[in-house]
């Protein structure tokens, strides 16, 4: 499974606000230049994190993009889910009908512990989680 590049600029865009969390709203430009994010690509993103209610928005020239909740409440899978979709690693583990051979595949049952396993890391880990730990290695740069 590879990650795509709406999940990993998503993700940066809004670990940006996570570290700023409490300090006022960050301009979609200063996000953009921090991550090396087009604008307008960053613009769809944060379109899709305000639908899913991670971020809101505020009008005026000191205006720009805040968490929505404190960083402690946002899970990753959260996050990962509203950007991505569901964690997929093959389609028969989600739909049995998929396959003829789904009843005694022995692929599928490590595909579907594959899938778990992603399902359970990307649940344990909050914005708050990342934070700590850049904050940690005193790392600026906090690249995904």
């Amino acid at each position: 499974m590879k990650l795509s590049t709406r999940t990993r600029y998503g993700i940066r865009a809004i670990l940006e606000l996570a570290m700023n969390y409490g300090k006022g709203p960050l301009q979609i430009r200063v996000i953009a230049q921090n991550q090396d994010i087009s604008v307008k690509y960053l613009e769809q993103l944060m379109t899709i994190l305000r639908s899913a209610g991670f971020v809101r928005s505020i009008r005026g020239s000191k205006g720009g993009y805040l968490l929505a909740r404190q960083p402690s409440q946002i899970k990753l899978s959260d996050i990962f889910d509203a950007l991505e979709g569901n964690v997929m690693t093959v389609e028969c583990v989600e739909d049995k009908n998929y396959c003829d051979r789904t009843a005694d595949c022995i692929a599928r049952q490590v595909w579907t512990q594959v899938q778990q396993a992603i399902k359970n890391v990307l649940q344990s880990i909050t914005l708050q989680d990342l934070v700590d730990r850049a904050k940690a290695e005193k790392k600026v740069d906090y690249q995904i």
